[in-house]
């Protein structure tokens, strides 16, 4: 029997604070952001969004879409979706040319539109940085002063005192004017005629003047280059969303704020070499979380050695460009640029000659501007444009009937459960259904905490894992419940056979969850759509039935054990031991004595060992073994103490003669 001290009233009240902190979260979040207090629904139960692509080929000589570009597609837009936290979403191609994408509910306009978005990215090397616009003033004065600053950055004079200029122009807006805007630094096409034809012969060309030595070679800036960076007009959606140009050649880009252009070198690192991106926090020299955020980049074996390259190249302007120009603290060619879907997504510097394909990114990062730019990297490579079809609302495929008819059915179950439990084990019903109702409580906590938090969402295969687990967690009582009868039946007194009960029922209950839990992470991670939801619900049921088993089922039966009508086997509490079939139900009276039942007393019941025959136990037939064992142990005992008795009188017998012959004499 086990020997350690229980402690019953500190598990429950672990449980019940943890519930209680769980349940405060809840509140809290939709007191504070709104978030529900009920789970969200999938898309079969609440309806959604559903949009139809029609992918395009962005590589040359426009070749025709296989199947494996639709699988890839499928792939990277779940990716996608996953990523943004939307849950139950289904994906699935539609005939050989389109995929349909159905959002749950009413997703963000961010979720459409990396949706939308085609999926191409490239790494290319920053050869000038200017900005896209400025704030200005609406009196005349100034906005004369903009548009001649302006002018002034877009022609490839000092960018410093064009910033410098911005701030003047601030400061007299801030003094003079009631009111600012902001304003594209874009030239109109004449301006940028002047500015771009560099040898005045009326022809914008597109031919570099000198062979570029390398990619951040500035002979790359050509007159059309330089012309399509003079007009664009990055505060326009649509010149933000502009296709990119060819892999080999430069183009001006807009990053996807438009804040600043950029003129680009041709690609140096393809999107497609970059195995992995991950947000994280930065670490110092020793290891030491320093407290914030970056993103960390894995390229394959091509991707390292490109990048090696084109590293070597940036850092060479680290601290200084005779000739290019400088429009942050580092010159604009220590930059490079992360372009996806012709947009530049960030343009860090290079701090370092990174050659073993491990670069991280760092600067103003929160954590979820760096989940979000480690999101785009990680799904962003796809070879591929999408052309939206069409975009919908459509209605839930089941709709709350059928929600309302698994509820129903799990509550049928439930009540089922508790009346066997009741008939089964009667009084240790009690424990049974209080389990089962602390389950459900917490399930539905955690439910909803996830949904809030990770945007989870239930669906109705969702559901049957719930009603699934009613039947989970009923069996772990009914092993428990089993071993503590076989203990009793085995002769224990109640309290030992609790303690010997569950030393023994735990690791059967521990091995079946922990098949139930290898079972739902491998159907979540083979499976999709409903099958997943299915799987996750059961994975979270059988860790909660743990935590229920653990810190509620066995401390109230330690404490209900302590009780009269427990502790002395009542007939009504499930631990009768006569009914159980029992043989000696003694009971623990204290300091080493033991009792029989009142009952059996009045009856003048004695145990008695019992032969082996039909309708015996296994426990029965082993305690009547150990019974007659016991007896004839017993009786042996009786026997040595009343022979040395016999010899004890008859030597009393011959002294008293003895003592009699003496006197006489």
């Amino acid at each position: 029997m086990s020997t350690r001290k229980r402690r019953p009233v500190r598990s429950l009240v672990t449980l019940i604070v943890a519930m209680v902190m769980a349940a405060a979260t809840l509140v809290i979040g939709n007191v504070t952001k709104g978030t529900s207090l009920v789970p969200s629904l999938a898309l079969d139960l609440q309806g959604g969004t559903q949009l139809i692509l029609t992918p395009k080929s962005t590589e040359e000589g426009d070749r025709a879409i296989t199947e494996d570009d639709i699988t890839q597609a499928i792939s990277i837009i779940r990716n996608r979706i996953d990523a943004s936290g939307v849950a139950e979403s289904e994906i699935t191609s539609m005939g050989s040319d389109n995929i349909v994408v159905s959002i749950p509910g009413t997703p963000s306009q961010e979720t459409l539109d990396l949706i939308r978005s085609s999926s191409q990215m490239n790494f290319r090397p920053v050869l000038r940085i200017g900005l896209a616009s400025r704030n200005v003033a609406t009196a005349s004065t100034a906005e004369a002063s903009g548009k001649d600053s302006a002018q002034s950055a877009q022609s490839g004079d000092d960018t410093q005192s064009a910033t410098e200029q911005a701030s003047d122009d601030g400061a007299q807006s801030a003094d003079g004017a009631q009111s600012v805007q902001q304003v594209s630094t874009a030239l109109d096409e004449e301006s940028a005629m002047r500015v771009a034809d560099l040898n005045q012969d009326g022809v914008l060309s597109d031919q570099p003047n000198s062979t570029p030595a390398n990619g951040t070679d500035l002979a790359w800036i050509t007159e059309q280059v330089l012309y399509d960076f003079s007009v664009l007009d990055c505060t326009n959606p649509e010149a933000r969303q502009q296709t990119e140009g060819a892999a080999d050649k430069p183009y001006a880009a807009c990053d996807s704020d438009g804040q600043l252009k950029y003129i680009l070198g041709p690609v140096s690192v393809a999107g497609s070499n970059l195995s992995n991106a991950t947000a994280g926090q930065v670490t110092n020299s020793t290891g030491q979380a320093t407290g914030q955020w970056g993103v960390d980049l894995q390229f394959d074996s091509e991707g390292t050695k490109a990048f090696a390259d084109s590293s070597k190249l940036l850092y060479s302007y680290k601290d200084s460009d005779a000739e290019g120009k400088s429009f942050f603290d580092s010159p604009d060619r220590n930059h490079f640029a992360v372009v996806l879907d012709g947009s530049v997504i960030t343009a860090p510097s290079m701090n370092a000659v990174i050659s073993d394909g491990r670069a991280q990114i760092t600067g103003n990062f929160t954590a979820k501007s760096a989940t979000a730019l480690a999101n785009q990297l990680s799904f962003g490579s796809l070879p591929l444009n999408f052309e939206v079809q069409s975009e919908q609302r459509i209605s839930a495929t089941l709709g709350s009937d059928h929600l309302q008819k698994g509820m129903v059915a799990g509550a049928i179950g439930f009540l089922l459960v508790i009346l066997y439990l009741i008939w089964q084990y009667r009084g240790l019903a009690l424990i049974s259904a209080g389990s089962l109702f602390v389950a459900a409580a917490l399930t539905y906590i955690v439910i909803a905490l996830l949904s809030a938090t990770m945007g989870y969402r239930l669906s109705l295969a969702g559901v049957a894992g719930l009603i699934m687990a009613v039947g989970v967690t009923a069996d772990s009582f009914i092993v428990y419940f089993e071993r503590v009868r076989d203990e009793v039946r085995d002769g224990r007194p109640l309290a030992a056979a609790v303690d010997e009960g569950w030393d023994r029922a735990k690791r059967t209950i521990l091995v079946s969850d922990a098949v139930n839990l290898v079972a739902a992470i491998v159907l979540y991670l083979l499976a999709v759509g409903g099958v997943q939801g299915f799987a996750f619900t059961l994975g979270v049921t059988t860790v909660i039935d743990i935590a229920v088993i653990f810190l509620f089922t066995h401390p109230m039966m330690e404490l209900l054990i302590r009780t009269k009508f427990f502790g002395e086997g009542h007939r009504l509490s499930g631990l009768d031991p006569e009914h159980l079939g029992a043989k000696n139900s003694l009971i623990y009276a204290g300091r080493g004595r033991v009792v029989m039942p009142k009952q059996k007393q009045e009856k003048g019941a004695t145990a008695q060992p019992v032969a082996e025959g039909k309708g015996m136990s296994l426990a029965q037939r082993r305690r009547a073994q150990r019974l007659a064992e016991a007896e004839a142990q017993l009786k042996e005992a009786r026997a040595s103490a009343d022979s040395e008795a016999t010899k004890a009188e008859g030597s009393a017998v011959d002294g008293e003669a003895t003592e009699q012959k003496g006197d006489a004499k």
